[in-house]
């Protein structure tokens, strides 16, 4: 019977938790400034085709290491200021003006700044034929036409077809809506 190289070596695989460990420690050396950016992405590339714990073991030597207090302040304050940021996003996302859904028994609604679209937006930032709002299958699927500037949902850029429904964001150019039921 034959032994991998690992173990005549002694040398033993790093478990995903022991990754992840490490890549943790990483991450707060980068968030609290103790590594540039630099020294982070290289130490994770390390740390993620480490074929050893020694590997895992050089990739953190030399880590510097805040005290307990300081490390639990620092996730104190990436939290403080995360709600903050999700608070603009649910505040800025109420102010949106509505888009209803349109009405039972419709098709397609086609979204463009073209003449004769069902909803016409008048935006340079829209192309002529933007996007269309399909039904399909119980429910409404959003698809971009090739638009220059995009369409958005939620935040993202779509690229073919994704299904919405009311309370999603959606953005045609610069123009943002929050999808309403029709």
């Amino acid at each position: 019977m034959t032994t991998s190289p690992e173990f005549r070596s002694g040398a033993l695989r790093p478990s995903d938790a022991e990754r992840e460990q490490a890549l943790g420690a990483l991450r707060d050396g980068a968030g609290s400034g103790r590594l540039s950016h630099d020294t982070f992405l290289g130490r994770m590339e390390i740390v993620l085709q480490a074929t050893s714990t020694g590997e895992l073991d050089a990739a953190m030597t030399g880590l510097p290491t805040g005290n307990p207090v300081e490390r639990l302040v620092l996730r104190a304050v990436g939290r403080v200021s995360a709600f903050g940021d999700r608070l603009n996003r649910a505040w800025r996302t109420e102010r949106l003006p509505g888009l209803s859904l349109p009405q039972a028994g419709a098709v397609q609604l086609t979204i463009g700044r073209i003449p004769g679209s069902g909803l016409r937006l008048h935006d340079a930032s829209v192309s002529r034929q933007h996007a269309e709002l399909r039904h399909e299958g119980g429910g409404w699927v959003l698809y971009d036409l090739g638009s220059t500037n995009g369409t958005h949902v939620n935040g993202r850029r779509i690229a073919g077809g994704v299904r919405v429904r009311a309370g999603d964001q959606v953005r045609f150019g610069n123009l943002e809506f929050r999808l309403a039921s029709g």
